[in-house]
């Protein structure tokens, strides 16, 4: 299996759209982020798709994208925060390439996320408060689909030296 195809899963605010932009650099390849692909495909924003069309449908439009990238050769893919638990996301994920979960602290993904919560439609009504405990049940719902990933970054780990050794060990 080599590095040809990257999956970067984890919580909205974990960094997965920063670092497939900077991993996409390093391998040379295509990145590409789930919900900006899911947004074009649908011409809605993802709050829109979920006030119009609920998220069962989301979720059907997401999984129906992720699959298109089984005729990609070469790419590292954003996937949305919820993207690994439904369906058979995950399966599909490991089969193709390696999945790396990006896990960042709950306090870490409460403060980047406060700031700009309105356009994610999930929390854009939390308070701070709700907000901390919305992630940390998310990341306990999460988990057993979370813990299934190729490879776990944990907060101090999320760092370009890591996540470069990480990578090298799969690039041919």
């Amino acid at each position: 299996m080599g590095a040809e195809k990257i999956f970067l899963i984890g919580m909205m605010g974990a960094g997965k759209s920063y670092w497939t932009k900077k991993i996409s650099k390093w391998i040379k390849s295509a990145g590409y982020d789930l919900d900006d692909l899911i947004e074009m495909n649908e011409e809605k924003t993802i709050a829109e798709i979920f006030n119009e069309e609920g998220e069962i449908h989301f979720r059907k439009v997401e999984t129906k994208i992720l699959k298109w990238f089984k005729e990609k050769k070469k790419y590292v893919l954003a996937t949305g925060g919820g993207t690994a638990c439904f369906a058979e996301n995950m399966d599909f994920m490991k089969k193709e390439g390696i999945v790396i979960w990006l896990d960042e602290s709950a306090e870490v993904l409460v403060k980047r996320l406060s700031e700009g919560k309105a356009h994610r439609p999930l929390i854009a009504h939390l308070s701070d408060a709700e907000l901390n405990s919305f992630i940390e049940q998310k990341l306990v719902e999460r988990y057993p689909f979370y813990k299934q990933a190729t490879y776990r970054l944990q907060s101090d780990q999320i760092n370009e030296i890591s996540i470069k050794k990480l990578i090298q060990k799969h690039v041919s």
